[in-house]
Formats: structure tokens, sequence, C-alpha cells
């Protein structure tokens, strides 16, 4: 997935978005810490079968991947089985709407600040592995 292709503009477009209504400085570790306390009080309000949560999720992957992409240097790519996410140093892809979803269902046990605080220890631990998607 290109940097100037119009799905990575939308995605950027749609985190931009987000960031201004949460009144965000920046896509770094601070804002994710501020995703993540957000994610927690809409688990309280928002049911599971709610209409709008697949709207929330989309919004808020997009601004958790941004999160990564200016943070870690990554790009936004396709995985292995299509899907749309964040791929780091040629080795790991994450998929940041399966991460917001899991904390929305899961609550803290799946942060995402936890996770966004693992990504260079993962980093580290893939340091051998081959790339796994397409760019």
């Amino acid at each position: 997935m290109s940097n100037n292709s119009p799905e990575v503009d939308s995605l950027q477009a749609a985190a931009e978005q987000v960031r201004q209504q949460l009144s965000l400085p920046a896509f770094d570790a601070a804002a994710v810490l501020e995703l993540d306390h957000f994610i927690e009080v809409q688990r309280t309000e928002l049911p599971a079968q709610a209409p709008e949560r697949e709207g929330l999720v989309a919004a808020l992957g997009c601004f958790l991947g941004q999160c990564l992409v200016h943070a870690y240097h990554a790009e936004w790519a396709a995985g292995p089985d299509g899907s749309t996410g964040v791929g780091l140093a040629n080795k790991l892809f994450f998929n940041p709407f399966y991460l917001v979803n899991q904390q929305l269902t899961k609550g803290e046990a799946a942060s995402v600040a936890a996770f966004f605080r693992s990504v260079p220890q993962r980093l580290v631990a893939a340091s051998g592995a081959r790339k796994r998607w397409i760019s």
C-alpha cells in the first residue's frame, strides 16, 4: 500500500479527525494512553451490538494505526489475509482495528496502551523474521 494512495489518505484523514475530536496534540504514546481511556469510557456506554460500534472501531483504529506509523516509523499496509493494518520494520504486521475492537470487548486485559508500549520488544523479538505483508 503506497503512502500516497487514496486508501492511505483516507486512513490518515480519519485519524486526523479523531485526533482533533479528542483534542490531542500528536500521534504519540501520550495520545494512545488517552485513546485507551476513551475506549474504556465507551465500553460502559456503548452496547456490544450497537450499530455505531463498527464506525467507532474504524475511526479509533485509524487513529491507533496512525500513532504506530508516527511513533515507530511504520507504514499502512495490507496483511497476508488482505486486511488493512500497519507494517513495522519489514517484519511485523498489526491490525489496529482488531486491537481497538479487542479492548472494547475485553477491557484493560486487551489495552491498546499496553500493546503500544510492547512494540519495541516485539521489534527486537522479530529481528530475524521475514516480511509478511504487501506495501
